[in-house]
């Protein structure tokens, strides 16, 4: 027996239907007037030469659209922390874009830390992102002896190295390992307070629980600015792994969007970005003028979503 819905308007009345409920505006218009929006990109560095290949196709292709800063991240206890700085070192050397390097504090003393950020400073580096870092093998946190405690005491010190540019994470839905939300939040205003320039939140996917998050940091005194991380999705089961890692909320409006594309590559690319793009266009609809993308190192959504956004690739030279 079929379950499909009947209408029960018959056609002969269905305009007055349609305009009997108010208007709904649309989002921004294109218009070329308007301001594009400010992006940085992520990457990972490569534990492979394949990876590595990867990686700089990944570089090159999103190269041209002239982003903001481009950050590489720092894998767990530091353990891609000689990765990490040839990639940013040859950012650096061999690109126009500008490197910011992930720091953490994790399994090192101050000495170790100091020495890895004076290293980036020599190298040209002068974005660093300043994160307390994750234990290996997911086990509990112990702040080295010697070392920087949290993130906040990482700012400080960064900040008697040189003056870097530092940016630190948010969490819109609250960091796992964090007591509670407010102290969450706390945590966040130190680190700003402590000299650091903007937050990079942690991705997530309904708009409204990023906008309730701005209303908190503005109501704990936070004026910096809280660039909202967006990740599209090329891969939902690897999202819902990832996100119940990070702390973020798989709502069931997105596993209905990609239901029964498992083996339909193209159509989950085309829907990634639909949902990116259209998250992007909320916020910005919302006043938001700056998006940070995990990129994952698959740069074709990226492309795609910032070309809907309005922005063109810049010719070489």
């Amino acid at each position: 027996m079929s379950t499909q819905t009947v209408d029960p308007t018959p056609p002969n009345v269905k305009l007055p239907e349609w305009l009997a409920k108010p208007r709904v505006p649309g989002l921004p218009p294109h218009d070329v007037e308007m301001p594009h929006p400010a992006l940085s990109f992520e990457f990972m560095p490569p534990r492979t030469e394949a990876l590595e290949a990867q990686l700089w196709a990944c570089v090159r292709r999103l190269e041209p659209l002239a982003p903001r800063f481009v950050s590489v991240t720092y894998g767990a206890g530091g353990s891609t922390q000689q990765r990490t700085h040839a990639t940013v070192t040859r950012l650096v050397t061999e690109t126009s874009l500008l490197p910011a390097a992930h720091l953490t504090c994790v399994g090192a003393s101050r000495a170790e830390v100091d020495a890895v950020a004076e290293q980036y400073w020599a190298a040209g580096v002068r974005h660093i992102v300043a994160l307390r870092g994750d234990v290996p093998g997911g086990g509990a946190y112990e702040p080295h002896p010697q070392g920087y405690a949290y993130a906040a005491d990482l700012v400080a010190g960064l900040r008697r190295i040189a003056d870097f540019e530092i940016s630190v994470a948010a969490y819109p839905e609250t960091h796992p390992a964090a007591r509670s939300p407010q102290d969450d939040l706390d945590s966040l205003k130190r680190k700003l307070d402590a000299g650091a320039t903007r937050a990079i939140t942690n991705y997530f996917f309904e708009t409204g629980t990023y906008l309730r998050f701005l209303d908190r940091c503005l109501a704990t005194g936070i004026t910096a600015p809280i660039v909202p991380g967006i990740m599209p999705v090329s891969n939902f089961a690897q999202a819902v792994k990832f996100s119940a890692i990070c702390g973020a909320s798989v709502p069931a409006w997105l596993g209905h969007m990609f239901e029964g594309t498992e083996s339909d590559p193209e159509t989950r690319r085309m829907v990634a970005a639909v949902v990116a793009a259209e998250q992007v266009r909320l916020l910005q609809a919302n006043r938001i003028d700056e998006f940070h993308f995990y990129t994952l190192n698959r740069p074709d959504l990226t492309f795609a979503i910032a070309h809907i956004l309005g922005i063109r690739a810049k010719a070489a030279g």
